[in-house]
Parts: structure tokens; C-alpha cells; sequence
């Protein structure tokens, strides 16, 4: 009941909904799909795999782009509960029984920490480097030689050589 409810009202405002009968299948799904999905809203208590744990996985993925997670609850609000549910992830919660403009807020708000979320992931992939002497700025402000800063983020091994069509400066 409360998963077709849900259903008809992500549909209503406009998302395309992928369902779940309980979290393993959840995961399989999030696993299998080409372009996982960027809001995932789970039941906290779900058979084989709850949605603490669920959200746990997620977590665990280093692979994917960040998934927002919504917690979907009939469990009071309790500091355990809240400290436990923030320990495996949760973003944000919604209560049953369920009340349309709540998730309609909370999914606004899961659309703008998604779009920050790219906008971190474009500028972290850029790497600064002077146009001058080719040198490359780290986290900690300091420019050292483009060889150094890979070597010591991914292990890699420079040799040089001269091409045929430098000219001696």
C-alpha cells in the first residue's frame, strides 16, 4: 500500500520510478542499471536487507556518481534512530503515513545538492596548471612538476626523452 502510494505520487511529479519488493532486489537493480539512479527513496525495514544497510552499499560504491538517499519511515525520530540512520548515510527522511508536498520538498532539495554535487565532482576534476611553466597546483596551494603530482596520486612512472620537433630553447 504505502509502496503504491508512493508510486503514483513520484510519477505525479514527473519521475520515473523504479520499484523494489524489498532491498536486495533493490540492489540488484541499482547494480544493473547503465546509469544508476540519482534518488533512491527506501523504506527503513524491508526483508533480506533493510534500508540502513541499502543505503550502507550505496555508500560503499566509489564508482558512481552520489546518490541522494531518502529514508522512508514509520519509526519515530528518536536521537538513536536519527544518529543511527546519519551513521549509514541517510540524507533525509520522510514519515509515513506519506504527505505529498513533503516529498515534493525533499526532492526539491535532493535536486540541488545533486546538481552541487556535479558542479564539486566538473571542478575536482580539473587540474590548475600554469601556463608558463607547466607546473601543476595541489590542494595545498603548492605548484610542483606534473610528473610529482601524478606520481603521488596514482603511482605512475615518468621517463622523457625529446621529441623530433622541439627546438632547443
Amino acid at each position: 500500500m504505502a509502496r503504491a502510494v508512493l508510486r503514483q505520487a513520484l510519477r505525479r511529479l514527473g519521475h520515473e520510478v523504479i520499484e523494489a519488493a524489498d532491498g536486495e532486489e533493490a540492489w540488484a537493480l541499482l547494480q544493473s542499471e547503465s546509469e544508476p539512479a540519482r534518488v533512491v527513496v527506501s523504506d527503513w525495514i524491508m526483508p533480506t536487507l533493510d534500508g540502513l544497510q541499502l543505503c550502507q552499499r550505496i555508500r560503499a560504491r566509489t564508482d558512481t556518481d552520489y546518490t541522494y538517499f531518502i529514508l522512508l519511515t514509520s519509526n519515530d525520530a528518536t536521537g538513536d534512530n536519527q544518529r543511527s540512520a546519519a551513521d549509514a548515510g541517510v540524507d533525509d527522511f520522510l514519515t509515513k503515513p506519506l504527505k505529498f508536498e513533503e516529498l515534493w520538498n525533499r526532492l526539491r532539495v535532493a535536486e540541488r545538492i545533486l546538481r552541487y554535487a556535479t558542479q564539486v565532482k566538473q571542478l575536482e576534476e580539473m587540474l590548475p596548471i600554469c601556463s608558463y611553466c607547466k607546473k601543476i597546483r595541489d590542494d595545498q596551494n603548492y605548484w610542483q612538476q606534473i610528473e610529482g603530482y601524478i606520481n603521488e596520486r596514482t603511482g605512475s612512472e615518468f621517463s622523457h626523452s625529446v621529441c623530433p620537433t622541439a627546438t632547443p630553447g
